[in-house]
Formats: C-alpha cells, sequence, structure tokens
C-alpha cells in the first residue's frame, strides 16, 4: 500500500496507546517534540520510517512467529538498500502506518491496519531501492503494479532476553564520511 504524507516522517504504532490524542493540541502533548517521539519509541508504542523527506512512499508490513519468522522474499533481498536495528514494539493486537501527523487512537484515511499478535515484538524496517529492479517504473518514473515498495517492515516476536532496540528518530544510521 502506499501512503502519502506532508510531514517527512512515517510511523507504525499501537493505536491504544494513542487513545488520547484527539485533537492537534492533544497531539502536539504527545509528538511534537523529537524528545516525544523517541519517549513513544522506547516504551514501544511507535516505530519510525524515516528518511528525512516527505512524499508517497510504498510500505509493506509482514509478521511472523517465532517458528516462522517474517523475512524478506528473495526479490526484496536482492533489492535492498539498509535495514535498520531492530526497534521495539509492544502490541495490543493491531499496528498502523501512517504519517508521523495522523498518529491517535483512530485509523484515518490512508494509513494501513495491520494485524499483530499481542506482546513484544522486534521491527526492523527494511528501505528497497525499487527503482532499480528492471520494469519497475512506467514511462513516467511512477511504480508500475507489482513493483517493490520503498519500506518492508518485519515484525517478529522478540527473543527472550533481547534487551537492545534502537530508539533513535531517524530509522537508519547515518553514512559515514
Amino acid at each position: 500500500m502506499t501512503v502519502t504524507r506532508d510531514a517527512g516522517m512515517l510511523v507504525l504504532w499501537d493505536p491504544q496507546r494513542f487513545e488520547a490524542v484527539v485533537d492537534d493540541d492533544t497531539w502536539e502533548d504527545e509528538l511534537l517534540d523529537d524528545e516525544d517521539i523517541v519517549r513513544h519509541i522506547q516504551a514501544g508504542a511507535l516505530v519510525p520510517l524515516n528518511v528525512g523527506g516527505d512524499g508517497a512512499f510504498g510500505v509493506l508490513v509482514r509478521s511472523g512467529t517465532a517458528a516462522a519468522p517474517a523475512r524478506l522474499t528473495e526479490r526484496e533481498a536482492a533489492h535492498q538498500l539498509v535495514a535498520s536495528q531492530p526497534y521495539l514494539f509492544v502490541s495490543r493486537g493491531r499496528a498502523l502506518v501512517g504519517g508521523v501527523e495522523d498518529v491517535s487512537g483512530d485509523a484515518p484515511d490512508g494509513v494501513i491496519e495491520h494485524l499483530v499478535p499481542e506482546g513484544r515484538h522486534a521491527v526492523v524496517v527494511h528501505l528497497i531501492d525499487w527503482q532499480a529492479e528492471a520494469g519497475s517504473q512506467d514511462k513516467d518514473g511512477r511504480p508500475v503494479p507489482g513493483a517493490l515498495p520503498d519500506f518492508v517492515v518485519l515484525v517478529n516476536p522478540a527473543q527472550p532476553g533481547q534487551g537492545a532496540f534502537r530508539t533513535a528518530v531517524h530509522t537508519f544510521e547515518a553514512p559515514n564520511g
């Protein structure tokens, strides 16, 4: 599914954790500053899909189990640019993906809803170079049906004892030099 937002940051969030966000004032109280966002990341309520730019992004969310973890397909892996370190996501049954400006207890139009089993999960965000795949674009440079997404988000149960999770607002490490 494609998510188009002007805020510059997409996020995956647990809507039950944001039921108090009902208008612009309550949104600003919870999410206006990076420090606010980091607090929600640390609590496992929100995972950033943040490359520092706004636009239209294709996002695919895939969940796995301990016995059958979610993985990239061979095709996705062949075009992966970078993967994040795991983020903690504590699910209460579902996740929403949209712009950071969409975060609330509701599912506004244009967001992706994905069922995620209750519990602690490790979320890894993969940035995919879909344009590098032959035949993925039409004559205007737009993705054709069946093109890979920009992001593949893998949600798997956190491993027992897994304690180190990424908490940065920027999803990927900055390149060196």
